[in-house]
């Protein structure tokens, strides 16, 4: 099986405020849930060390990342207010990349565009 040229992964990495990662981690389950409900979502899933949350997700093209953040906006914004975006990478084909750069400058992600790989 071989995937779509257009993959995005996304890398956000969020440190707990002191105190709130119970409350980070209670909240997790319900983000899961969401993006299962996404057709453009390939993979969506946390890890932790000590009080960074890592999220690990992928989507088909620029579109899918976009449906996501409507998904899950809401739920975002109160996640951080008990944590903070530390580090936002993004790694993709430039074509999909140039799509999401005005939209998330704020967010100031980091951007690594894909030479090459693997698909099956």
């Amino acid at each position: 099986m071989s995937q779509p040229n257009n993959i995005l992964s996304v890398h956000p990495y969020f440190k707990v405020h002191h105190g709130k990662l119970e409350e980070f981690k209670a909240a997790l389950p319900a983000f899961v849930a969401k993006a299962a409900t996404e057709p453009g979502c390939l993979y969506y899933d946390f890890s932790i060390n000590d009080d960074v949350v890592y999220c690990r997700e992928a989507y088909v093209g620029a579109d899918g990342f976009h449906a996501h953040l409507a998904n899950v906006g809401p739920m975002l914004m109160e996640l951080l207010k008990i944590a903070d975006l530390s580090r936002l990478e993004i790694h993709g084909p430039a074509a999909e990349l140039e799509k999401l750069k005005a939209p998330l400058a704020a967010m100031n992600p980091v951007w690594f565009t894909y030479l090459c790989g693997v698909t099956r």
